[in-house]
């Protein structure tokens, strides 16, 4: 008798192990177009740990991500070869550069097989190891999505935080700050240095106030006018959102972006050169709900339909 082969997406959503949007586990990288990815570390972040525990709830919570998206009539799994490779292994967990390095290694092979990485965190600071894989022979475009700049020198006498990585891109030459947009940016800090770094090199910021004065649409428009058709990044900081729906991350931000206006800005990156993601700071301790890591679910399943979309063109 033939073996029935089962389809996760027709399963019970209870059911089997989870993986990101109940595809399947990959051991190995052949016959793969994109790599769904934990990085589940947070020992850069300074206040409120417990993102490190995010790949784990957003996989479970990703059980809820259905095939065709409604608006687009996208579906990712039909276009591309889409795998969830698991999580990245680290050998000195307390060590963050050699964590970094843990991080680097496991994108370098994804990189080198020609596999386009879309990843979960962990805090902020996974986005620098993972561009050093993927932006080693050119320096890339961003569009980032985040309460915060994350481009300060130091925290807590550190150059590897969770607040540094795009600073530290810059001064690698893996970030090309001309082609790089910062939306959604607001609250106090200590010292104005996060915000006057970016200017200075070429980074195009929208605060909060000014997104609510143009709207998605403007923003979009701005956005891709900003970094072309050259390859470009995109990192996605679950504070962005406003902590009333979102409150499970590190460092909570109020008057932040609603999830309609978040889902607009990914959907807006359509046709966009881009060649890679991540989803980061979904602190699960800080939401017993899950309706962080849903949402960080959804924002993972909104990038995959335009990444597989873009892969499938080029093809």
């Amino acid at each position: 008798m033939a073996t029935k082969v089962q389809n996760p997406m027709k399963e019970p959503r209870y059911c089997g192990i989870a993986t990101f949007m109940r595809t399947t586990y990959a051991t190995e990288l052949n016959d793969l177009d994109i790599a769904l990815v934990g990085v589940p570390y947070d020992g850069a972040v300074e206040a409120r740990s417990g993102a490190r525990q995010g790949p784990r709830q957003i996989r479970d919570m990703s059980s809820m991500m259905r095939s065709i998206h409604h608006v687009t009539r996208i579906n990712p799994y039909e276009l591309c070869r889409v795998a969830d490779v698991g999580d990245v292994h680290f050998s000195q967990i307390f060590d963050v550069q050699a964590s970094h390095a843990d991080i680097a290694g496991f994108f370098k092979r994804l990189h080198k097989a020609g596999i386009v990485p879309l990843s979960a965190g962990g805090d902020h600071s996974i986005t620098l190891p993972i561009m050093k894989a993927i932006a080693a022979d050119r320096p890339v475009g961003l569009v980032h999505i985040d309460a915060h700049t994350d481009c300060c020198d130091e925290e807590m006498n550190s150059k590897y935080s969770h607040g540094t990585p795009f600073r530290r891109a810059v001064e690698e030459e893996l970030l090309d700050p001309k082609r790089a947009i910062q939306i959604g940016i607001r609250g106090a800090a200590n010292s104005d240095e996060c915000w006057e770094f970016g200017p200075k090199h070429g980074i195009r910021i929208v605060y909060i106030e000014e997104f609510n004065k143009l709207g998605v649409e403007k923003v979009i428009a701005e956005a891709r006018r900003v970094v072309g058709d050259g390859p470009t990044y995109v990192s996605f900081d679950i504070d962005s959102v406003d902590p009333a729906f979102a409150p499970g991350t590190g460092t909570p931000e109020v008057g932040g972006l609603t999830t309609i206006e978040a889902q607009g800005l990914i959907r807006g990156l359509r046709g966009l050169n881009l060649v890679g993601a991540d989803v980061v700071e979904v602190s699960p301790p800080f939401d017993a709900s899950g309706t962080t890591a849903l949402i960080a679910a959804t924002i993972m399943y909104e990038i995959l339909c335009i990444l597989a979309e873009k892969i499938a063109g080029q093809s």
